[in-house]
Order: structure tokens, then sequence, then C-alpha cells
């Protein structure tokens, strides 16, 4: 019997083919340590801890990646608030995850990179996206034009008009357009950004076998009709 699975593109279930035979590619949004994890943290990881295990099982050669995001606006903003510095933060959460993931007893993935791992790799991608155009510099942060990418909200089945702004992204005066996201900022050996995980996934996705995935789940999805874009 062969595996079936729901393609969010074309929104129905379709037999799982492999990019490459007999091997499973599988890429799984980590957390951003700066406070403990939560019931949805843990919702996902069982569901992928699961999926890891039936296609092991299954006879497939899986690559699991998971990331951690280790620096972040928001890491930096409870550093500042507790006084300590921002790894101490990243540090604490990341063993509280580990402690959280090992008392449901999930398997490790196969790789669970940092993204001060690879700061210069983040970097590159985001200067590459300025020189683009794909997205410019803002007072030290950097936000991706989301007009010059045609399949934007593609999986979504939505459009910019029908798009809230506010609604999930923070309203801010300085974006040419209020649908625009934080990539990262230009000071970036010291903060990412709330938006550059999306940066880091795609080094993680290289940097660890996984260039092009069989399976991504993505954190920013908030709901089942509204899958990320």
């Amino acid at each position: 019997m062969s595996l079936r699975v729901y393609n969010t593109l074309t929104g129905k279930k379709e037999e799982f083919v492999p990019l490459e035979p007999g091997k499973v590619k599988m890429y799984v949004c980590g957390v951003t340590v700066y406070d403990h994890c939560h019931i949805g943290h843990a919702r996902a990881n069982v569901v992928f801890d699961m999926i890891y295990r039936y296609l092991k099982y299954a006879g497939y050669d899986v690559t699991y990646v998971r990331n951690y995001t280790d620096i972040d606006d928001k890491i930096i903003n409870r550093a500042n608030r507790d006084g300590i510095p921002w790894n101490e933060v990243s540090e604490r959460f990341i063993a509280e995850f580990d402690k959280d993931m090992a008392a449901l007893a999930l398997e490790l993935p196969t790789y669970q990179p940092k993204a001060t791992e690879h700061i210069p790799e983040i970097i590159a991608i985001v200067q590459q996206l300025i020189h683009k155009g794909h997205a410019y510099a803002v007072e030290g942060d950097v936000y991706f034009r989301v007009a010059t990418f045609a399949d934007y909200l593609k999986l979504s089945k939505r459009n910019m008009e029908e798009m809230q702004a506010g609604a999930r992204v923070e309203v801010d005066e300085r974006k040419e357009n209020p649908m625009d996201f934080k990539t990262g900022g230009t000071g970036l050996g010291v903060s990412l950004g709330t938006g550059a995980a999306g940066v880091a996934h795609r080094v993680f996705g290289h940097e660890h076998e996984v260039p092009w995935r069989d399976l991504r789940y993505s954190r920013r999805r908030q709901g089942p009709s509204l899958p990320p874009p």
C-alpha cells in the first residue's frame, strides 16, 4: 500500500514520491528559544516524530532536520528584561526544549543546527535579496518586498487584497508595503530580526543535506485554513 500525503498546493491527497528513490529529506521548523515551549510545540514535534519513525519503518533512509533559532529580537528582548546575556537565554531554553522533547520520548533528528552557527551564510543570503531588489534596509532592519515574489500567498490560495495589515505582520510605517516582513537586521552579528528564521532555514537546508525537501513543516501556519505564504 502506497503512502499518500496531503499536498497543500494542489489541495488533495497524492501518492508520496520522494525526490530521490529510497531517501526522504524532511525539514521541521524548530523553536525560537526565548521561553518555555507550549502544547503547540509538543503537538508538532510528536506528529513529525511519528512520521519520522514510520518512514524509517517503511524502509526509507531519512534525513530529518529541526533547527534552533537561537538569536532573534525576542531573545534579545528577553535578555534585556532579565539583565543577562542573550546567549544565556538561548542556551537555557534550548536545554528546556530538549528536556521536554525527551520527556515525550521523541527521537532526535539527524541534525539540529543553530542560527548562530551559520551567521555568515545568513548574512550572504540577505545581501543577495537586497542586491536583487527583493529586500531593502530601513534604519537597521531589512524587509522583504512581497510584491517582487509572484507566488507569495500561493499556498494559502489568497491574494494581497484579502490580507489585513497588522493581522499577522506588525504595522510599521517605515515599510514600502504593509505586508512586507522583516528578514533580518543590517547588524546581523547582533540581531537577525524576527523574520530571519526563514532565511536561516534556507541555509540549514543546504548545509545539512536537505536543500530540496520532500516534507516541510513551518511554525508560521496558524490553522488549517491558513498555510504559510
